[in-house]
């Protein structure tokens, strides 16, 4: 048993030190690899030292051997910037926390990221050392990296307290003091900064970078002169960039010094920063040109403060309108001024700017609102200024002068000083002919009645009493318009109005209006003898007084008088010489009317009188017994005017000429066409009454009977209640008791739907129901007679039942009566009405040719009045502008601006700035937007459109201050035109984007 032991032992022990000597030359052949993985590492070769040091750790036993392998793997990853080196370093740490090589792992990692400048990585290793464990000299290495590496990523406060550490360090101390006082100049503690740079100021490492420092820092501490003499001496060896930043030191400490000469030079050179300047900047060079007298190159730099609100920006404002006012450049002035007057960083300039922008506002108009509320709010913010005796003189004539009379009446309300209600009385005066001449007569005499009501200036009482009077006379008040135009005449002011050369000629047409014809006659003379007057209105005097002694039988009279209208030759030649032929019939001269009327028929091819000379003519030759000239005249007249209402007038006659020539057969012919073809109408009437004497005399009754029942308007057993029904309601008519005949006559039509007297019932029904301003009764009367056969009273029915249409904006309806008036008109004004309304329903219905072809064909009468020839030039404009023919309404809108008033006029004048403008003409054009806002300010929408029209004028002239300004001002006064605000927005947008590209005190939204 004991030797089975020893033999045991003995076999234990060979194999132990078999065992043993293979581990020995294990541990020997890795400290090989070991140290051939080291030298490649102190060789830098750290990929083919990692990977010895990977197949080292694969085969190490010694914890020692494992734990430098991993601590080497890690430095090697860190060092070839792998992926995982974080984590390698980590799991070193973790895996081995004996390891005395684990806070200089913390620290080789972090002075490897220092060494390569990679300062966020090495403060984060920097973070992890244990400084306790670290050497003095060591220490200050950590320090002075950690510090440093702060420092590099703009962690001030640890910076600064690992640097003071070293500050007094052979070794680290000059640059700690450098660092610690770059981060004191960075945090605005100057004297610190300066502290700390004297003491390196003898390093020649330094010198070069602290000359700008401290050039900067004795700026900012107000040592101009010495910030001066440091920035001089460092330009000279400075590159590009330095260069502009110290030109900008030099440039600012002259400006402080209030030395601009010298400054313009070196604030012109700098570059700014990234290339952009900012709002302070432009200031400044702006500011230093203005002191310098040079308002020009001032304005160039302080137009580039866009959308500024500090202080600065509000100096800048003011001192650009002030340049602005000494280059004479008011409009320009009026939105700096305003500007700065929004702003309260400083009161004295606010109101200064204030009062400047009332001034202004006075002398040039104000887009954005009437000049009477700019100079109320300037004496509201400042009642106690001095200028408050001069700005109340200048409110008071702006009630005039601006024209926007509608605002000013609101302003002026209330306020009870005599100078107030003087320039109430006026306001009230200028802003009733606006409504005048728009056609809206009763508001405007509400207007002239308040005038009147304050008679302070005995002008402008007799100038409303005229013009209340022609309010009165356009809505057929005549007996109140005579009394106006009488006390016109009579008040002594009158005789220097432009109103009083026309009196008689309104007191005539007043009593022509009324039928009292001598005393018409008496102003027409009186008209005609005193005054000096030509052209149309003298060519209307002599027809209307020729009118009123024919009414009058004085026949010798009125043919004297409508030679004198036919001399005149501007209207209406034709009417005069037809009344001519008649008054000479009327005279008994039967031959002369015969010639003179055939004389009109050749020579007045186009009147609209051509058929009335025919039946004429035929009723003529009636009279003298040439029967086949009658025949052949009337025969004439039914042949080339069809649609004549005197065509069953003619058929008629010539059926009475067969009867008086017992041509019975041949006048029964006539007789029942004008029945058949007329019904309804008097002649049908008195045709069916001579046939039945025609079938009586043949003994031909049952036939006369058996015809008139095919007349559905004919009932011969009712005719005398019929007529008599008809009679008393025109009768009511007649004697003007228009409530008793309206009741009448319907009445008569509920009874006699198919009578006798349909027509006339309805037409006299629709005319009292206008005169009642109750046009939708009048409506279907109207159309009942526009339906009817041709008649007397077609002519007058197709333009008040047109007129209705127009008013309710009824276009399709209407254009087919406007069409048939047009045809069929005898009066010359029913044609142009029907041409110039057709004009209108086409546009409005987008029928763009056929509205500019009715506008060309109404610009071809001479005869037309202004207004009409505005409307007309207006179509072709707007027509062209929609079609896109620009050329075309560039020169329709030249036409409109001649005659155009009110709004009108402001459009007119917007589309010369728009042409303009596309012209490349961009002062020309602001020079129109500022006429627009000075006479037609009360035209909102077009002083809307005029401002971003100015605004992108001005940015082409390269004012991008003006540009953005009054952009932002349309965004912000205009909103009620949603239309103009979104292209204010997109130019404001546009113009930003541009400016922010050199100025960096911009901010758009793409920023």
């Amino acid at each position: 048993m004991i030797f089975k032991n020893i033999v045991y032992l003995l076999i234990t022990a060979a194999f132990s030190l078999q065992i043993t000597a293979q581990q020995t030359a294990s541990y020997t052949n890795d400290l090989v690899d070991y140290q051939k993985a080291l030298l490649l590492y102190n060789n830098q070769q750290y990929q083919a030292s990692q990977t010895l040091f990977t197949h080292v750790k694969k085969t190490a036993k010694d914890e020692v051997l494992l734990s430098d392998c991993d601590y080497y793997i890690a430095n090697c990853a860190v060092r070839l910037n792998q992926q995982n080196a974080d984590r390698l370093v980590t799991n070193f740490v973790e895996n081995h926390p004996t390891s005395t090589k684990r806070n200089t792992a913390y620290v080789d990692v972090a002075d490897y990221y220092f060494v390569n400048g990679k300062y966020s990585y090495a403060r984060k290793w920097y973070n992890k050392v244990d400084e306790s464990a670290l050497g003095r000299s060591e220490l200050n290495k950590f320090y002075f990296n950690n510090g440093y590496s702060a420092f590099s990523t703009k962690q001030y406060n640890d910076a600064k307290k690992y640097l003071s550490r070293v500050e007094s360090t052979k070794e680290y101390g000059s640059q700690a003091k450098y660092y610690i006082g770059f981060m004191a100049y960075e945090g605005d503690d100057y004297d610190a900064a300066n502290a700390y740079f004297e003491q390196v100021t003898d390093q020649e490492r330094y010198k070069e970078k602290l000359s700008y420092y401290q050039a900067d820092l004795n700026f900012k501490l107000g040592k101009f002169e010495k910030a001066i003499e440091l920035a001089q001496t460092q330009i000279k060896k400075s590159d590009a960039n330095e260069v502009s930043e110290l030109s900008k030191i030099i440039g600012e400490s002259y400006f402080n010094l209030e030395q601009y000469a010298e400054a313009i030079p070196y604030l012109t050179q700098y570059k700014g920063k990234k290339g952009k300047w900012n709002n302070t900047d432009f200031y400044q060079l702006g500011y230093a040109y203005y002191k310098q007298g040079d308002y020009e190159k001032a304005i160039s730099e302080f137009n580039k403060i866009v959308g500024g609100r500090d202080a600065t920006a509000q100096n800048a404002y003011y001192h650009l309108g002030e340049s602005y006012i000494n280059l004479n450049k008011k409009q320009e002035a009026l939105n700096a001024f305003r500007n700065a007057s929004q702003m309260d960083f400083d009161l004295k300039i606010q109101e200064d700017a204030w009062l400047n922008y009332a001034k202004i506002s006075y002398e040039i108009g104000n887009p954005y609102q009437s000049v009477p509320q700019v100079l109320t709010a300037y004496l509201d913010k400042y009642p106690n200024t001095s200028y408050k005796d001069e700005v109340e003189t200048l409110l008071i004539d702006s009630y005039i002068t601006s024209k926007n009379y509608k605002e000013a009446l609101r302003l002026l309300e209330g306020k009870n000083s005599f100078e107030n209600k003087v320039a109430y009385q006026k306001v009230a005066f200028y802003r009733g002919l606006e409504l005048y001449n728009d056609n809206n007569f009763h508001e405007a005499a509400d207007l002239f009645n308040k005038s009147l009501k304050e008679s302070k200036d005995a002008k402008f009482t007799s100038r409303a009493t005229f013009w209340k009077a022609e309010s009165d006379y356009n809505v057929a008040n005549y007996d109140d318009a005579l009394i106006g135009f009488k006390q016109f005449k009579q008040q002594a002011q009158s005789a220097l109005t432009p109103e009083i050369a026309n009196i008689d000629y309104n007191l005539a047409y007043t009593y022509f209006k009324q039928k009292n014809y001598p005393k018409a006659i008496e102003h027409f003379n009186q008209f005609l003898k005193n005054s000096n007057a030509e052209g149309v209105r003298l060519n209307d005097a002599y027809l209307r007084l020729a009118d009123a002694h024919f009414v009058t039988s004085n026949y010798d009279e009125a043919i004297i008088a409508y030679e004198n209208a036919i001399k005149a030759g501007e209207i209406d030649a034709d009417y005069a010489f037809f009344q001519k032929a008649i008054s000479v019939g009327y005279l008994g001269n039967s031959s002369k009317k015969i010639s003179e009327l055939e004389q009109f028929i050749s020579k007045y091819q186009k009147s609209k009188l051509r058929d009335d000379a025919m039946y004429e003519l035929g009723n003529s030759y009636v009279k003298v017994n040439n029967t086949e000239k009658a025949m052949q005249t009337y025969e004439r007249l039914n042949t080339e005017y069809r649609m004549s209402s005197f065509v069953p007038k003619s058929l008629l006659r010539q059926g009475l000429v067969y009867y008086n020539d017992s041509k019975n057969e041949v006048a029964l012919t006539k007789f029942k066409k004008v029945a058949g073809d007329y019904p309804n109408t008097p002649e049908a009437v008195q045709a069916v009454s001579t046939a039945r004497l025609i079938y009586i005399d043949l003994g031909r009754v049952n036939e006369y009977a058996t015809w008139v029942k095919s007349l559905d308007y004919v009932d011969v057993t009712d005719a005398d209640l019929d007529n008599a029904t008809y009679e008393a309601a025109e009768k009511q008519y007649l004697e003007n008791n228009t409530d008793k005949a309206i009741k009448q006559f319907n009445g008569y039509l509920s009874q006699f739907a198919n009578g006798l007297h349909v027509l006339p019932a309805h037409f006299y029904l629709a005319k009292m129901y206008t005169n009642k301003d109750l046009s939708d009764n009048a409506a279907p009367h109207y159309k009942y007679v526009v339906e009817a056969t041709r008649s007397e009273f077609t002519e007058e029915a197709l333009l008040n039942l047109s007129q209705f249409y127009l008013v309710n904006k009824n276009w399709n309806t209407v254009l087919p009566l406007l069409k048939r008036l047009e045809e069929e008109a005898n009066f010359p004004q029913n044609v142009v009405f029907a041409q110039s309304n057709l004009m209108k329903a086409n546009y409005q219905l987008e029928n763009y040719s056929e509205a500019v072809s009715y506008a060309e064909k109404v610009l071809t009468n001479s005869k037309i009045d202004n207004k009409i020839k505005s409307d007309a030039n207006i179509i072709i404009a707007r027509s062209a502008m929609k079609t896109g023919n620009e050329a075309k309404a560039k020169i329709a809108y030249i036409e409109v601006e001649k005659t155009a008033t009110g709004e009108m006029a402001a459009e007119a004048l917007y589309f010369d700035a728009y042409f303009k403008n596309k012209d490349g003409k961009f002062e020309a054009s602001n020079t129109a937007v500022q006429k627009l806002a000075k006479d037609f300010s009360g035209y909102k929408y077009y002083s809307a459109k005029g401002l971003v029209l100015m605004a992108k004028n001005f940015y082409a002239l390269k004012d991008a201050f003006q540009a953005t300004y009054i952009l932002e001002s349309v965004i912000q006064n205009f909103k009620e035109f949603d239309e103009v605000v979104s292209e204010a927005q997109t130019e404001l947008s546009k113009i930003k984007t541009e400016e922010a590209k050199t100025n960096s005190s911009i901010t758009t939204e793409e920023n």
